[in-house]
């Protein structure tokens, strides 16, 4: 298994990790199987989406702030209710297939670290499960 370190600088960010997990499963020498990623924080989480056109972050941290606000008489006291809400709505893990040696993704498709309760330093695992033919 693998640990990434994340560090965010906003409160909510979506941060482009695709390079970084591309680089592991090189690394591991994994031709076919599956790359599972895990964030054990409660308030942040894991998605795919456009990678080309920043504006689509955008577009996305927009919509939640108007779905989910930051302050809208939560009972949860420590003033992050919003993130906890934001985090389950996208999930903590993402398991995704590696073929020939290289993850498996649309044309425009990048792996998102989510983070709602920032700026915080953060853990990312990954655990490569290598198919019989990537010995």
């Amino acid at each position: 298994m693998e640990i990434i370190n994340i560090k965010s600088v906003q409160r909510v960010e979506f941060i482009d990790i695709t390079g970084e997990i591309e680089k592991i499963i090189y690394s591991s020498g994994a031709l076919n199987g599956l790359v599972c990623l895990f964030v054990p924080h409660t308030t942040a989480a894991l998605t795919l989406n456009e990678n080309a056109d920043p504006s689509v972050k955008n577009d996305i941290k927009n919509k939640l702030e108007s779905m989910i606000p930051r302050n809208d008489n939560y009972a949860h006291s420590e003033g992050n209710s919003d993130s906890h809400l934001k985090a389950s709505i996208f999930g903590p893990s993402l398991t995704l297939i590696i073929s020939k040696g290289s993850l498996v993704l649309g044309t425009w498709q990048g792996i998102y670290f989510c983070e709602f309760d920032g700026p915080r330093n953060r853990k990312l695992y990954i655990r490569i499960i290598k198919d019989n033919d990537s010995v």
